[in-house]
């Protein structure tokens, strides 16, 4: 009986080795030998700036999405970024923890990307009482001056839940709430990707979740995390008519599942796996929104939030150390996190190294001061770039990374981070 015991948990651990063996050495094992600060496209000195706010409620930003406004023909004739900001974030948070106050609730901001100019979205017609706490959020464009369709998942205190708003170019301070969407299937929803005004992607990122009665809480959720387990899932929701919803499952046994993006051509749509330190990428149905799985590609840190710019490069944004993470969100004396941001280009299939014999002890990612080849094998299909490092010092616990390739500028939001920092080339 021992004999089989002991079987079962060598296979358990050999499982655990083979598929976090890598992010387990580098993410939490060792401390990433990162740079104070390094900008791919120049000194981030004087390349680089932090737009802060002076009641410290631009802080702990840990989504943000492109706001564009097209013109008639369809061309994006302005472009903003919208960003979801909780200061309370250290007192309340239903993913890593702790869940000791939700009040007060958190702010949405407006950058202009012309010229960083900054104003507070304010919530109009929001419930009185009703706590607001963002975290991942996407918005459709805004055709010819018509309203945008906002979504925003929402950890509020009873529970997890997505607010549904419409913002207008005539008046984009001001989010008009429509509704609050609910369900039991909204069990930890983290990130999201529209695909019409009235349908979208959520990932929920864990079954067992914080909510949870103490001891099952932080303990399950916190073996979940660590051990890697598959028990996450991606689904596709449709709001209907009467404000009730369309649940379908669309991606399963994902670790962590996280953020979610939907390529420019709406044909592949991209799922972070955190614990795991992956991407996986599937092709989708435009027509039904229904996903197979292609291929995974490893990246250096525990992935966060992810997005595709115009050109179809994936930009994917993590914490390379997850201990010191957890440190920072506890508010340990001195503690500081580090950021990792690249980008994934996809190659040719005819690209000499695109093939297994060539990828696998390929080096690349040579500008870098900490090379991403040092932390993960080359991938087959898609060239991986650092964007930024920083070992926290400069600019720390980095969750998403936006890429304007109309100048290049590159956007980026800390967890437990003041401000929103701006590079641009």
């Amino acid at each position: 009986m021992l004999s089989r015991v002991f079987a079962a948990l060598a296979v358990l651990l050999a499982t655990f080795i083979y598929r976090s063996g890598r992010v387990t050495k580098h993410g939490i094992l060792t401390l990433p030998a990162l740079p104070p600060s390094y900008y791919v496209n120049g000194d981030v000195e004087t390349h680089c700036s932090l737009i802060q706010e002076s009641s410290h409620t631009l802080n702990y930003c840990e989504d943000m999405t492109f706001w564009d406004h097209l013109d008639v023909n369809g061309t994006v004739a302005s472009r903003f970024v919208i960003a979801g900001c909780d200061p309370n974030r250290k007192a309340w948070n239903t993913v890593m923890g702790p869940l000791h106050n939700a009040d007060p609730r958190g702010y949405l901001w407006l950058v202009d990307t012309q010229d960083n100019s900054l104003q507070r979205i304010e919530l109009e017609g929001y419930p009185e009482g009703h706590d607001f706490h963002p975290l991942g959020l996407e918005v459709t464009p805004s055709q010819d001056g018509a309203p945008s369709t906002l979504y925003i998942v929402n950890h509020a205190r009873e529970k997890t839940v997505i607010e549904h708003f419409v913002i207008s170019p005539d008046a984009p301070t001001q989010a008009l709430w429509q509704r609050t969407l609910s369900s039991p299937w909204f069990v930890s929803p983290n990130a999201l990707a529209i695909t019409n005004e009235t349908s979208f992607y959520v990932s929920n990122d864990h079954l067992m979740t914080r909510r949870l009665p103490f001891p099952l809480a932080p303990i399950l959720p916190l073996v979940e995390s660590i051990a890697g387990l598959p028990l996450s899932w991606l689904a596709h929701v449709t709001v209907n008519p009467d404000g009730t919803i369309t649940h379908e499952l669309a991606a399963l046994g994902v670790a962590f599942s996280n953020g979610v993006a939907i390529s420019p051509d709406g044909t592949t749509l991209a799922l972070s796996s955190t614990t795991l330190g992956q991407i996986y990428f599937y092709d989708r149905n435009t027509t039904t929104n229904a996903l197979k799985y292609r291929e995974t590609v490893n990246v250096p840190f525990f992935s966060d939030n992810i997005m595709f710019d115009e050109h179809g490069a994936l930009i994917a944004t993590g914490h390379p150390h997850f201990p010191s993470l957890v440190a920072v969100a506890a508010n340990k004396t001195d503690a500081r996190a580090p950021s990792w941001s690249v980008s994934l280009t996809p190659l040719a299939k005819d690209t000499h190294f695109a093939k297994s014999a060539h990828a696998v002890d390929r080096k690349y990612d040579l500008r870098a001061p900490l090379s991403a080849s040092e932390v993960v094998s080359a991938s087959e299909g898609w060239e991986l770039e650092t964007l930024f490092q920083s070992d926290g010092s400069v600019f720390g616990t980095s969750t998403t990374a936006l890429r304007d390739v109309r100048t290049g500028a590159l956007y980026m939001i800390g967890l437990y981070e003041e401000g929103l920092m701006v590079c641009r080339p």
